[in-house]
């Protein structure tokens, strides 16, 4: 397979981005230029590799020698492509957004702002590309310092506190997830992912466990699994659009699919099973989306109850990686790009409510569904389809989930499915009732059109996934293409 330039290039363009954006500090037209260029350029990188995905050849990357038999290296494969093109595709949504959000409530730092986002999103990129668990490490933990000028943006002493709380967690788990990086290259040197896992059934079943537990710590404080999830909404402090950076684009999303990338290239499903540690994967999944979702019940901010609800709904995608069976794994893949749809409409219309109503509770909002009818309808289809609503992108997910419960005798996790749906309708539908069916208080308007443009495309996305999966990117051949390569150890290339 002849190298390709295109992997790298799609890491690296937003880099050089964030390198021109301090240039232009005072020249806020050129700025946001730079920004949504390197979005398009991206976006289109990315895409150009699909047809050879779809094929099942995949698109290997160069590979930088760093000395001493290491190597960053960087391939394209289905799982790795499903989350690079929900990054990019929605970067640029948000850089969209961004321009409205940041105008409309007169931002300071704002090229610090879109410099950091820029970072992240090549960090994201080289994440999804990561073809060992070297690059993987080097991505995941630049993604976590280029974060953190995020989180602290307002430079107010709570997002200060917020900011120091992000990098306790984050940067604690990074030094779990070194720890099994450099312990997985002593037994397999190059530790190059590979559908099946490319431990074998060699590997004592105590050295199995003890990379299972620093793995999923490594992992899984991004992905928000309790009780590792305390740092996700204290970080609502931030604006808006960096809290649809943290929960739909790519920090806890890079925490998801670092999970599955461990469980079905590292490990593999056959060697969890035989150990037992797929058993404690379910339990702290289905733990997290139970508690979470109870959790949302009780918040009265807006977005701190979207903040519970992202936690519950990543707890899916770890369930499907943990029960292992293709049509499992098919839903949780599909998640990935589902939920980033979702949940990002449902934080840009809480970032609208805020600049136009000025109103950040969940009470308080009657009557915006006749004042706001665009960004509350929005808000009404991300809100049901996470709620597991047929014909929207969430009950795709959720019914793969299902499926393959009950494929591995797991009856029980439907009732577990049901139940989170069920409490997802609780905690969005009194939202919807006050904001439909109330007498409005005040007089509001939407908002511009750089912020009703992104909610809108966003909305109708996560609608026609639900009813055409495959539409556009094809997210649910992807999905289906990565799960079978894991169930059967076939992949591209090995």
């Amino acid at each position: 397979m002849d190298l390709d330039l295109r992997p790298l290039a799609a890491v690296l363009v937003s880099l050089l981005a964030a390198v021109l954006l301090p240039l232009v500090d005072r020249r806020p037209t050129v700025r946001e230029t730079i920004t949504i260029t390197a979005a398009v350029l991206k976006l289109a990188l990315v895409s150009s590799m699909l047809p050879a995905v779809l094929t099942g050849q995949g698109v290997e990357g160069v590979s930088l020698a760093l000395g001493m038999g290491l190597s960053l290296q960087f391939r394209v494969d289905a799982l790795g492509l499903i989350f690079a093109l929900t990054a990019s595709s929605l970067w640029l949504l948000t850089s969209i957004y961004s321009i409205g959000y940041l105008r409309a409530t007169a931002s300071t730092h704002q090229t610090s702002y879109y410099s950091a986002f820029a970072v992240c999103l090549s960090a994201t990129v080289g994440i999804a590309f990561s073809a060992n668990l070297l690059t993987f490490f080097v991505c995941y933990e630049v993604l976590t310092l280029a974060t953190y000028p995020l989180v602290v943006h307002d430079r107010t002493p709570e997002a200060q506190a917020a900011g120091r709380r992000y990098l306790v967690y984050t940067l604690a788990a990074g030094q779990a997830l070194l720890v099994a990086t450099v312990w997985a290259e002593t037994l397999v040197p190059g530790s190059e992912f590979r559908p099946g896992g490319f431990l074998n059934s060699q590997t004592p079943s105590l050295t199995v466990w003890a990379l299972f537990v620093l793995f999923i710590v490594g992992c899984g404080v991004k992905a928000a699994i309790m009780p590792l999830h305390g740092w996700l909404p204290a970080a609502m402090v931030a604006p808006t659009p960096v809290s649809a950076l943290l929960h739909a684009v790519a920090v806890v999303k890079a925490g998801v699919f670092g999970i599955v990338r461990i469980v079905g290239y590292v490990f593999g499903i056959d060697t969890l099973r035989a150990t037992g540690a797929d058993t404690v994967l379910i339990i702290f999944a289905v733990a997290t989306m139970l508690i979470a979702s109870i959790r949302a019940l009780g918040e009265d901010r807006l977005k701190r109850r979207l903040a519970y609800s992202t936690i519950g709904q990543l707890s899916y995608i770890v369930l499907g990686a943990a029960v292992g069976s293709v049509a499992a794994l098919t839903g949780a893949m599909f998640h990935i790009a589902g939920h980033g749809f979702m949940k990002i409409t449902m934080f840009f219309c809480a970032g609208t409510v805020h600049t136009q109503a000025h109103r950040d509770g969940v009470k308080g909002l009657d009557g915006l569904g006749r004042q706001m009818p665009v960004t509350m309808t929005a808000f009404a289809i991300g809100a049901c389809g996470l709620a597991g609503v047929p014909l929207l992108a969430g009950f795709i997910a959720k019914w793969n989930l299902g499926v393959g419960a009950v494929e591995v005798d797991q009856l029980l996790l439907v009732g577990v499915l049901v139940v989170s749906g069920l409490l997802n309708v609780a905690y969005f539908f009194p939202i919807l009732f006050d904001a439909f069916f109330k007498a409005s208080t005040s007089d509001v308007r939407e908002a511009g059109w750089a912020m009703i443009l992104p909610l809108g495309v966003t909305a109708a996305v996560a609608l026609l996934l639900g009813v055409i999966p495959d539409l556009g990117l094809h997210f649910f051949t992807l999905a289906r293409l990565a799960a079978e390569s894991v169930v059967t150890g076939a992949g591209v290339p090995q």
